[in-house]
């Protein structure tokens, strides 16, 4: 199944138009009982170009926070760490909301930890900000396999990466070995990175990523099918399939592993990226079974410039990362 650039024209246009610079982050709250009524909070926001997406959370009425310490800065968060205080009414059936977050493109998981051992776990959403605390609740351990569902299609410098491997497949096997060579590429080092084993700043990882992009596009803007690209297709996809798992790492990371169920929510996470990345190639062979059957002449010029808009792109998070992580 010889895949031509022409039958991936429609797809990849809709997605240059609809990228953006830098890909939505999730926020991460979690509190934990330490005593009757009294909780400690960790607050992780996301960065962006350097400061914390505002977002302000808001407590029952009679619960008084009080902030420990300063704020964290990390690549990617802000984190807060405060001591809530709810006096005799406690937490439990009361609500707890995040304004702002309706302004946004972000996902926050919360994640509430008693002192008997239960956990309630929530996700909020720009159209659903707020929560009411319940002591007994499902695992929440299945937020993880959405997690990663979303990452990856909100993760657009990854979504774009995909698809320029679809180029690059000449048969149904080659394309199966070059999405596999990726699969199991990221699924190593988002392993290591999330148990800590490997760690790499974000920053520069995030630069890496925009480079790999940047390398894919303009390696199928000169067409040398002499150049290891199109020799090796399935190799470089694994060698940048390790970059972009420390990518995915960033964002596990960010909204934490729980520590009783650590490989559990790793796995599911995983799962849910992979599923994630099977939809855009399933999407995008369903758009050349469909323009199979359209076989229009199309100008010559134009089956670039979707690799094009991907370079530019590419170019322009490249610059843009660099410059932060300068300035940093």
């Amino acid at each position: 199944m010889k895949i031509p650039m022409r039958w991936l024209i429609l797809m990849l246009g809709w997605t240059v138009m609809t990228v953006s610079a830098h890909e939505m982050r999730p926020a991460y709250l979690e509190i934990k009982e330490v005593e009757q009524h009294r909780f400690e909070v960790l607050w992780k926001r996301p960065q962006v170009t350097g400061r914390s997406l505002k977002l302000d959370l808001r407590f029952p009425d009679h619960c008084t926070a009080e902030q420990l310490g300063l704020d964290q800065v990390t690549d990617s968060a802000w984190i807060s760490r405060l001591m809530l205080d709810c006096s005799t009414e406690g937490l439990s059936g009361h609500s707890v909301t995040v304004e702002g977050l309706s302004g946004t493109m972000t996902d926050i998981l919360v994640r509430m930890r008693w002192q008997n051992g239960r956990n309630f776990n929530h996700i909020l959403k720009p159209d659903q900000p707020g929560v009411t605390i319940a002591r007994d609740s499902p695992s929440g351990l299945a937020e993880y396999l959405r997690f990663g569902i979303e990452h990856l299609l909100t993760g657009f410098d990854h979504v774009l990466f995909v698809i320029g491997l679809l180029f690059l497949g000449r048969s149904t096997w080659e394309l199966v070995r070059i999405v596999t060579s990726f699969t199991v590429a990221h699924s190593v080092t988002l392993g290591l990175s999330a148990l800590d084993v490997v760690r790499l700043s974000q920053t520069p990882v995030e630069v890496v990523i925009a480079l790999s992009i940047l390398f894919l596009a303009v390696e199928l803007a000169k067409g040398d099918r002499s150049s290891i690209l199109f020799r090796q297709p399935w190799l470089i996809a694994f060698i940048f399939g390790l970059l972009h798992g420390f990518g995915f790492a960033g964002a596990l990371r960010d909204i934490g592993l729980p520590s009783d169920a650590m490989l559990w929510a790793l796995l599911l996470f995983n799962i849910g990226v992979e599923i994630g990345q099977l939809m855009v190639v399933f999407a995008g062979l369903s758009l050349v079974f469909l323009l199979r059957t359209q076989p229009a002449e199309l100008p010559r010029w134009l089956p670039r410039v979707p690799v094009w808009g991907i370079g530019a792109i590419s170019a322009y998070w490249l610059i843009g990362r660099t410059t932060l992580m300068v300035a940093s």
